[in-house]
């Protein structure tokens, strides 16, 4: 904190005490629970670019900031703009003052990135950071915590009906291989109880991985090298590229790596059947839209594939 008045103002604003509380108490799925909010949110900072921009957006909550500029999804991000939602910084530092400034009367976090400023962040406002990893869960508990269970409801029971719909025309005899192609190097987001939500939603649609892709313990990635991904032998080969945010960096690497003869010998590069897709949906998932995208991706190189 740079201004000894903003401490003040910020131990002056803040929220009620729980026995006091004349919203509604939320307990599950939340970080420092149970934790007093306003019964019809009207002004809501949120200090993640993924889940809780992207759902808040989705359900008609009425954001008022957001740490824009670290938003991986582009589309996302002129949203955002377009409502007028100001940024507010890093979502790793979220900047106090313009929050203050704000004068909100919610904040929505994550409690793994922002636990450590919740008792700052408590006196500005009444201050839920969701703290569960399925990401069907996480859309459930924002809608809790602002008042529109009905609304993610309803956007979750389209969305099983349609991988649910999937799943039944997937072939069983097709293994699918995807790999994220970053600056320093390959991710494999694993198929197992931990995994990461673009690959859960793989798992509901019935999409089969390769061994070397699977798991059954909690381990959510792996770091392969280029010897390494020989193993990803997969008849068909999504992959993802996310270089940075500048204009042509994705472009170069994936030149880069699509030239390498150890990627050129990869089953389904050979077979023709390797296909990039969108960075926003499966780099910055946020949202069931992003879900559908997924989905999206399946039908057009999965249930198609000959």
């Amino acid at each position: 904190m740079r201004l000894p008045s903003l401490i003040v103002i910020l131990f002056l604003c803040a929220w009620p005490a729980l026995a006091d509380c004349s919203g509604r108490t939320i307990a599950g799925h939340i970080l420092q629970a149970p934790v007093c909010v306003p019964g019809n949110p009207q002004r809501v900072v949120v200090l993640d670019p993924f889940y809780n921009l992207g759902m808040a957006l989705e359900i008609g909550v009425p954001v008022v900031g957001a740490p824009l500029l670290t938003a991986p999804d582009a589309g996302l991000r002129v949203r955002a703009q377009a409502a007028s939602i100001v940024d507010i910084g890093d979502t790793r530092q979220p900047d106090l003052e313009r929050i203050v400034a704000l004068k909100p009367d919610l904040i929505l976090g994550d409690g793994q990135l922002h636990g450590q400023f919740y008792d700052k962040l408590a006196r500005i406002a009444p201050t839920a950071l969701i703290d569960v990893a399925d990401w069907k869960d996480y859309f459930l508990t924002l809608g809790d915590v602002t008042g529109r269970s009905d609304k993610t409801e309803e956007a979750l029971r389209i969305f099983r009906e349609r991988a649910s719909a999937i799943k039944s025309r997937m072939p069983a005899d097709i293994e699918v291989s995807v790999i994220r192609v970053a600056i320093h190097g390959f991710h494999v987001y694993l198929d197992g109880p931990a995994a990461y939500a673009p690959y859960a939603v793989l798992h509901e649609a019935g999409v089969k991985r390769t061994a070397y892709e699977t798991t059954d313990d909690d381990t959510v990635l792996k770091r392969p090298t280029w010897e390494e991904i020989a193993e990803l032998n997969g008849r068909i080969l999504l992959y993802v590229v996310a270089a940075g945010n500048s204009p042509g960096q994705d472009e170069e690497l994936e030149a880069e790596t699509i030239a390498n003869p150890l990627w050129k010998m990869l089953p389904a590069v050979q077979a023709g059947r390797a296909y990039r897709v969108d960075k926003a949906a499966w780099f910055g998932f946020n949202s069931v839209a992003s879900a559908h995208r997924i989905l999206d991706d399946v039908e057009r190189y999965i249930l198609t594939a000959p």
